[in-house]
């Protein structure tokens, strides 16, 4: 009698125990609007009672060990959304699940290297890992030792979820470049007057610059491309801006500008720039490959945002005239 007595003591005892730990796993958590829960590397779940009571959301309490005990549950790190209602157990479930909260970040298409870094440093949702790097460290880290940075981003929208740091973003952002770069390389025009993917990159930076229209991009690319084919000078502003230290340049190109000899000046030099002058779009770089064909040689910006394309030097001063100096 006394043993049937303690048998039915346990199974009440256990019964009652499941209970209790059934009741604590379905406790709502005290959420009272959406929230980001954030698990940073080295996160457990035998961490998590700590981290939930520093919010304010739970209690740390020996029934958080039976569960992981019975439960084993596994965490993944990163940013969680956490909802009005969410229960403890659907909680854990949540942070097992990888269901990480994920962010897009927008690199635009024209901004130079000096100015998508700048971006970066300012983003809080990124580790800042290379903020310090110079260019070369940078580039060293990306595996292209020796290699200039501007242009080698791909202006996209990428996702990624934290921990993440400014050099995994400019990681992906360069390797999608390369890839662009090879794909329209592949598919590039015979007797294109580049010689490989450095010179598309530049060449796509220039069309970069100087469109304002995509229709305007594979004619601008054209115009580009006769004129390295016939031996003149490209003679095109960006270039000559890109190479202007801040403090020489007000926002007007000047006659002294174009005169000024620098690496990028292509007024005073033959053939492409020393370097990229910004981070062309694919856009770009497909024009780069594939010129439109034509006899244009000139171009002048309307102020419309189109241009004017002429065939000669008397039409091109015409242009000028009109849509620059407001001459009839």
């Amino acid at each position: 009698m006394v043993l049937v007595l303690a048998s039915a003591a346990m199974v009440l005892a256990s019964w009652f125990v499941v209970q209790r730990f059934k009741a604590f796993a379905q406790t709502p958590l005290p959420i009272t609007a959406p929230m980001v829960l954030s698990l940073a590397p080295g996160s457990s779940f035998q961490g998590l009672p700590r981290q939930l009571a520093a919010l304010g959301l739970a209690q740390e309490h020996w029934h958080w060990r039976w569960y992981g005990r019975l439960h084993q549950p596994t965490l993944r790190v990163g940013e969680y959304w956490v909802e009005p209602g969410m229960t403890i157990e659907q909680l854990v479930q949540h942070l097992s699940s990888g269901a990480v909260r994920r962010h897009r970040l927008t690199i635009i298409e024209g901004w130079t290297v000096a100015e998508l870094r700048a971006q970066l440093a300012t983003d809080v949702r990124l580790m800042p890992l290379s903020r310090d790097w110079d260019e070369a460290k940078l580039m060293a880290h990306l595996g292209c030792v020796g290699c200039w940075a501007e242009g080698r981003f791909l202006p996209e929208t990428y996702t990624f979820e934290r921990p993440f740091s400014d050099s995994d973003l400019l990681s992906l952002a360069y390797t999608a470049m390369n890839r662009a770069l090879d794909q329209a390389w592949s598919q590039r025009q015979a007797e294109l007057p580049l010689a490989n993917t450095d010179e598309l990159l530049i060449m796509a930076s220039l069309i970069e610059k100087e469109a304002r229209l995509a229709s305007e991009r594979p004619e601008i690319a054209g115009v580009f491309a006769r004129r390295l084919q016939q031996g003149m000078r490209l003679q095109t502003d960006p270039t000559v801006v890109y190479g202007l230290d801040a403090s020489e340049f007000d926002g007007r190109i000047r006659r002294v500008h174009l005169r000024t000899d620098h690496p990028w000046n292509t007024y005073t030099r033959h053939g492409l720039p020393a370097t990229p002058i910004a981070l062309p779009g694919r856009a770009s770089i497909e024009a780069a490959a594939q010129p439109k064909a034509g006899r244009s040689l000139y171009f002048v910006a309307r102020g419309d945002g189109s241009h004017h394309f002429s065939e000669s030097l008397a039409e091109h001063n015409r242009a000028v005239d009109r849509y620059i100096r407001g001459r009839p």
